[in-house]
């Protein structure tokens, strides 16, 4: 998952954040489509019953249609809180679904936490926020400022948008297979991207084999490969562990572009990381992070 950032940073220079996010959903249908097709063609060999029935209840085809709708939402919301405040301030917002999930769990849900559990969270939150003070002292706006209001509340949104997507998963997680999952949320998205892509883009798909292999990155790796292990994780965790966990992609973020592009590494980078892994481990020893 950390190599999200890496990949749209590649595709970028040739195409916009909204026709990488479309082709990423395009190429990622096909693969969650081959999969669920080679699946189904083992079981078949193997004599084997299907890991979900063909026909879906109604609730779960609302569920689907619910998980596609707030998904795009929330990458739209965070691509387009970036154009409206700065790059500090939007990720210290958007490392907030970690928080909307305990509380959706614990609202809608009936999950309970114990108090390890919720120091941890809140270590770990500290730690994830710490990594963005550093740019925000730096920048221009403050946090919530004027200027940059409408953009942080964005931001804000984006993080709830992505804890209801964690919190519709782990439903579906408990009745249908990963790659029946992946497969609705990203063609479902992909038509939604469809007529925004028309009307605001020139050029669709990327012009050379680096943006081509950015994409499919994107597409296989952290689309296919990465949110297929975290919706394969949801019917072991919950949706509030498995975000707190998903803290640690900026870090490891910031470890690949120190790598391949010598970006600057801080020692308050590294200070954070061993924060959010202390709360991980404190929540994950407490009541709650496994599924119930």
């Amino acid at each position: 998952m950390s190599l999200t950032a890496i990949f749209i940073k590649i595709s970028v220079q040739e195409i916009s954040a909204n026709a990488t996010v479309f082709n990423r959903l395009w190429i990622a249908t096909i693969i969650f489509g081959l999969w669920n097709s080679f699946k189904q063609l083992q079981n078949k060999e193997l004599d084997e019953p299907a890991e979900t029935n063909s026909h879906y209840q109604i609730s779960e085809i609302m569920l689907l249609l619910g998980v596609a709708i707030v998904h795009v939402m929330g990458r739209f919301l965070w691509t387009w809180s970036l154009t409206q405040t700065n790059a500090a301030n939007a990720t210290v917002l958007s490392n907030m679904p970690p928080l909307f999930t305990a509380l959706g769990g614990w609202l809608f849900f009936g999950q309970r936490f114990d108090r390890r559990f919720v120091f941890g969270l809140g270590i770990a939150l500290a730690g994830a926020i710490g990594l963005g003070l550093e740019d925000l002292f730096l920048s221009e706006n403050s946090l919530f400022s004027e200027t940059a209001f409408i953009g942080d509340a964005a931001a804000l949104l984006s993080a709830m948008f992505y804890a209801a997507s964690f919190l519709i998963l782990e439903q579906l997680r408990s009745r249908l297979a990963v790659q029946n999952i992946l497969l609705w949320r990203c063609l479902l998205g992909t038509l939604f991207m469809i007529p925004v892509v028309l009307m605001l883009e020139d050029q669709l798909f990327p012009m050379s084999w680096q943006g081509w292999l950015a994409v499919f990155g994107l597409a296989a790796i952290c689309e296919g490969l990465g949110h297929g292990l975290i919706v394969y994780s949801l019917k072991y965790f919950s949706s509030a562990f498995v975000t707190l966990v998903l803290l640690l992609e900026p870090v490891m973020t910031a470890v690949f572009a120190w790598i391949l592009f010598s970006e600057g590494l801080s020692l308050l980078n590294l200070l954070a990381f061993a924060v959010i892994l202390e709360g991980i481990y404190l929540a994950k020893t407490g009541k709650g992070a496994d599924k119930a």
